[in-house]
């Protein structure tokens, strides 16, 4: 019985240090078991938007999603363009203007140009509110050198889409993934490992669990929003692994395992 139990006594033996309500001499209780990292949620009914779904990359992932079954809707600054991909890319994709995909979807994803972004996201505040946001923007400059990372100044494209989105949860994610692969029908399985960025981790187990809808892909926690630069910047030396080997490189992180 603790203190506050009707019918104890003040002569009763004070309870062990840093236990309250244990008995005296009990062992200590146990620390609650770590979460699993790999305790995913169940995703599947969840509606996702692409924001700049009419571009390869975001073309791409639309593509991906609804393949693996997901609800997607692309969004465009003209709703007619976002339409007409809606209806090429076919398993159950829509199509709506900028503002109408965000406000219909659960989860968003900012697939935008760089050079779009700020304004982009600026003018869809309002409809952004309460929704996860998940930036996969990478700020580049292209010159006779090849690409090269650009810092923006809130530190990264992420950071600027949470500063430009006070009312949004927003993480980073889907950043090195190749548009040729994820538009190509003919390859059924993408092999590669997704680093999702965040500051809260029921958002970034959720992104996580949507990379983790693609055959193939996986979904791995990699810091917080802070950490986005280097993330974005990566990018850069993949497009120039590309052009060096003709290839569509990805990224894989050794010594995590997985269920996967």
């Amino acid at each position: 019985m603790t203190s506050t139990d009707s019918g104890s006594t003040p002569n009763q033996p004070a309870q062990p240090a840093g236990q309250p309500g244990a008995e005296p001499g009990a062992a200590p209780s146990a620390k609650p078991a770590a979460k699993d990292p790999w305790d995913l949620p169940d995703v599947s009914g969840l509606v996702v938007g692409v924001l700049g779904g009419t571009g390869p990359q975001g073309k791409g992932l639309a593509y991906r999603l609804a393949r693996a079954g997901q609800k997607v809707i692309i969004g465009s600054r003209a709703a007619e363009r976002a339409e007409a991909a809606a209806a090429e890319l076919g398993n159950g994709i829509e199509g709506a203007d900028n503002a109408g995909c965000a406000r219909r979807s659960d989860v968003v994803i900012v697939a935008v140009p760089w050079d779009g972004h700020a304004k982009t996201l600026e003018s869809l505040r309002e409809e952004l509110a309460g929704k996860l946001v998940v930036d996969c923007v990478n700020p580049l400059g292209f010159d006779k050198k090849g690409a090269y990372a650009l810092k923006p100044e809130e530190g990264s494209a992420a950071e600027q889409a949470a500063a430009l989105l006070p009312d949004s949860r927003v993480t980073a994610a889907f950043h090195h993934l190749s548009a040729v692969l994820l538009q190509d029908a003919e390859v059924e399985r993408i092999e590669t490992d997704v680093m999702v960025l965040g500051e809260v981790r029921a958002d970034t187990d959720l992104v996580q669990a949507l990379a983790g809808r693609i055959p193939g892909m996986r979904g791995v926690f990699a810091g917080r929003l802070r950490n986005a630069h280097q993330v974005e910047s990566l990018v850069a030396n993949l497009i120039s692994v590309n052009r060096r080997y003709k290839a569509h490189a990805g990224l894989r992180i050794t010594d995590v395992q997985s269920e996967a």
